[in-house]
C-alpha cells in the first residue's frame, strides 16, 4: 500500500495568527511576520504528529492511495478518517493502462476511524493482476474553524513545545507532551482484545 497527500495545506489555511497569539508574541512592531516561517514549520510538523498520533486528516485535503488488493471483497477500508468525498477509483494494469470505474458502483460508508469504499453490487472490481487499484479521496474535518477545539488546542501545545525546545536534540523517540496525549485520547480508534465486547 502506498499513500500519497496530493495537496499540501495552503499558507494560508494555517493559524499562523493564532499560534502567535498562543505563544504571547508581541505585535505591533513592524518585523511582526519575521518568524512566520520558523512558526509555519512547527504547526505544519505539530499538525503531522497530531495526525499520525490518531489517524485523523485535521485540514481537509486530497489523497491517493495505491493498492494491489482490497481489504474485503465488498469492501475497503480507507487509511485516513474522516473521508468527505471519493474522487475517483481507477484500476492500472501492469501495462500502465488505467481505467475509472464508473462512479455509480460504489459508494462512501463514513466512520470517525474506519471509513470504508463499499460496493454497490456484491463486490468491488478486480485487480488486476499485476497491477493496483487507485483510489482518490478528500479527508480532513475541513477548515481550520472545522477542527474541534481539544485537537486545536492539542496542535498549538505541540508545536509551542518543539518551539521552545527548537535547539533540544536529547530528547527521546516520539516524545510527545502529556497533555497532548491527553487531549489526543478520545480521537484514537479503540481497541478491543479478545475480551472485549
Amino acid at each position: 500500500m502506498n499513500l500519497v497527500e496530493t495537496g499540501s495545506i495552503a499558507v494560508a489555511a494555517l493559524p499562523l495568527a493564532e499560534f502567535r497569539a498562543h505563544l504571547r508574541l508581541g505585535t505591533g512592531f513592524g518585523e511582526d511576520s519575521l518568524q512566520d516561517g520558523v512558526l509555519e514549520g512547527f504547526l505544519r510538523a505539530a499538525i503531522a504528529g497530531v495526525e499520525a498520533q490518531i489517524g485523523k486528516v485535521l485540514i481537509a485535503r486530497d489523497f491517493v492511495q495505491t493498492i494491489d488488493q482490497w481489504t474485503g471483497e465488498a469492501q475497503h477500508v480507507l487509511p485516513m478518517a474522516p473521508v468527505r468525498l471519493i474522487l475517483q477509483v481507477a484500476l492500472r494494469r501492469s501495462s500502465g493502462a488505467e481505467e475509472v470505474v464508473a462512479a455509480d458502483r460504489y459508494w462512501l460508508q463514513g466512520d470517525m476511524h474506519h471509513p470504508k469504499l463499499r460496493s454497490v453490487g456484491s463486490c468491488l472490481p478486480v485487480v488486476p493482476k499485476g497491477g493496483e487499484a487507485l483510489v482518490g479521496f478528500t479527508a480532513g474535518f475541513g477548515i481550520w474553524s472545522d477542527v474541534p477545539a481539544d485537537l486545536q488546542q492539542a496542535v498549538f501545545l505541540l508545536a509551542a513545545h518543539y518551539y521552545e525546545y527548537r535547539d533540544e536534540t536529547a530528547l527521546g523517540r516520539g516524545c510527545m507532551p502529556f497533555g497532548v496525549t491527553s487531549l489526543l485520547d478520545r480521537f484514537r480508534p479503540m481497541r478491543l482484545g479478545f475480551g472485549g465486547l
